[in-house]
């Protein structure tokens, strides 16, 4: 086999990142040669709008036909409004409402939005099973901790994605809920025997495989039954044996990015990218920051592992036939409108409330500020859009009798997320309560935890979707549509 031959092979198993809101010549080029695709992200600079989006990914086609992949979940994690928060409500609430109908008609939207914007690709929609509660990656993410309901929004999802012309993609494999770590920072054990592994965490996937899900997610956790001491990633018996072998998966396989310490820590990418390739995975998504110096590294280790005998020929090339079935599958020409208002719908009937939220005019709204996950990043979250003088609050730091006295004659709202998950949010909001029992707590993640409170709002998540349907619960706005009704997007194949 020739060089250039080898390197159009291992060229096909890379989806690279970029900076900027213009793919950079080397990007081009790579293109050119084979590169599978890229991955844009909203902290490169990669999202600026949706004008920018659709000018970057028609320039790239000029020169290739790439896949374009994103990380849009669509709730929390969204990438599309990364500086506004989704206009969608994400999985926990779709999950709490459990109307796959509403799950399949959001995803289509989201998916018709993506596909204006020239991406074909998504790496959602999460098959995860939330079964621990302090879970610090996945929470909102998944649907719920029933693997059956998370079945039926798996499938409404795929589903509602890939009639808008967008490859899904069923995420974490083999199942990132039972987690108390997050793998963007160390390896995550999931402590589960094979038969447990099948009746919970295997059900979404069967789902997701069964409504042909056109991509799968491994995931760098380790379940010591399935995998031994290796992450998922890396291990044979997750990919070729558990999801190819006993699931019948045929489908494209995608590594989680691989510069999470859970994959390269100890190895280092190019190492990192090796090993999944041996246990069976076909494209690497890289990370965010390996740019021309780090895909080229990347790329003669490969090269390297294959002129060595580690990997073999053959193993790529079934690799490049299942993305080209996935090439193939997205020509097929799919049309879906944008319909933003579904989100707003969804939103509003996924709250919860237990007694009586309503408020008169000029209430105090304190929101205690909780850190993101890298997963989710920096994305605006809260009331401040329809109330301006929100007052954020670090829990560790603040004087309850301070904030009692600034809501004196006022009524008072404290917004929260995730309280169950720090233990100082608990304490504060416990001391807030206690001594105004006419407080209105909303929970703006899962409402695992709640305090003695007359009034608690449970949105199931923190987009400004779901921060519009609690303001109108409360009486901070009225309702209204969601500004830009259904916007008909034509796609091409």
């Amino acid at each position: 086999m020739s060089d250039l031959s080898l390197e159009r092979l291992v060229n096909a198993t890379l989806l690279v990142p970029f900076p900027g809101a213009a793919a950079p010549r080397w990007v081009l080029e790579g293109l050119e040669r084979g590169v599978s695709g890229v991955t844009l992200f909203a902290i490169n600079g990669n999202v600026p709008g949706a004008g920018d989006l659709a000018a970057l990914t028609a320039r790239m086609r000029q020169v290739a036909d790439p896949l374009v992949t994103i990380d849009e979940e669509g709730g929390d994690v969204t990438r599309l409004a990364h500086e506004t928060g989704s206009p969608y409500p994400g999985s926990a609430a779709l999950g709490a409402l459990d109307d796959p109908a509403v799950t399949r008609r959001v995803h289509r939207s989201l998916g018709a939005e993506l596909r204006g914007a020239g991406v074909n690709f998504d790496f959602a929609p999460s098959a995860d099973v939330n079964t621990a509660d302090d879970n610090p990656v996945i929470g909102t993410r998944a649907f719920g901790s029933d693997p059956e309901l998370v079945a039926r929004h798996i499938t409404a999802a795929v589903s509602g994605l890939q009639e808008a012309g967008i490859a899904a993609c069923a995420k974490h494999f083999p199942g990132h809920g039972a987690t108390s770590q997050d793998s963007h920072l160390e390896i995550p054990t999931v402590d589960a025997d094979l038969p447990l592994l099948e009746r919970r965490e295997m059900v979404p996937f069967r789902a997701a495989i069964e409504a042909g899900v056109q991509s799968v997610m491994t995931a760098h956790i380790r379940v010591p039954a399935l995998t031994g001491a290796a992450p998922a990633t890396f291990s044979s018996a997750a990919i070729d044996g558990l999801l190819r072998g006993t699931l019948g998966y045929q489908g494209v396989v995608v590594t989680d990015a691989l510069d999470m310490r859970a994959a390269s820590g100890a190895m280092g990418i190019p190492e990192a990218a090796v090993r999944a390739i041996e246990a069976g995975a076909d494209l690497l998504c890289l990370g965010s920051k390996e740019f021309e110096d780090s895909v080229q590294a990347i790329r003669e280790r490969i090269m390297e592992a294959v002129r060595e005998g580690r990997l073999s020929g053959e193993r790529l090339e079934r690799s490049v036939e299942r993305v080209a079935a996935l090439r193939a599958w997205l020509a097929v020409p799919r049309t879906a409108e944008v319909d933003r208002s579904v989100g707003l719908e969804a939103a509003r009937r996924a709250v919860r409330v237990t007694g009586s939220p309503s408020v008169s005019a000029s209430p105090l709204v304190l929101e205690l500020q909780a850190p993101s996950n890298i997963a989710v990043g920096p994305v605006p979250w809260g009331f401040s859009p329809w109330v301006p003088d929100t007052v954020p609050v670090d829990a560790e730091s603040a004087d309850p009798g301070e904030l009692l006295a600034r809501a004196t004659g006022r009524p008072l709202v404290i917004v929260v997320r995730d309280a169950h998950r720090y233990a100082g949010h608990r304490t504060l909001v416990s001391a807030l309560t206690a001594a105004r029992a006419d407080a209105v707590v909303v929970e703006m993640g899962l409402p695992v935890w709640r305090p003695e409170s007359s009034a608690y709002v449970a949105t199931y998540g923190a987009t400004r979707a779901n921060a519009r349907a609690a303001a109108e619960v409360i009486g901070l706005v009225g309702e209204e549509t969601e500004a830009g009704g259904p916007i008909t997007s034509s796609e091409a194949g």
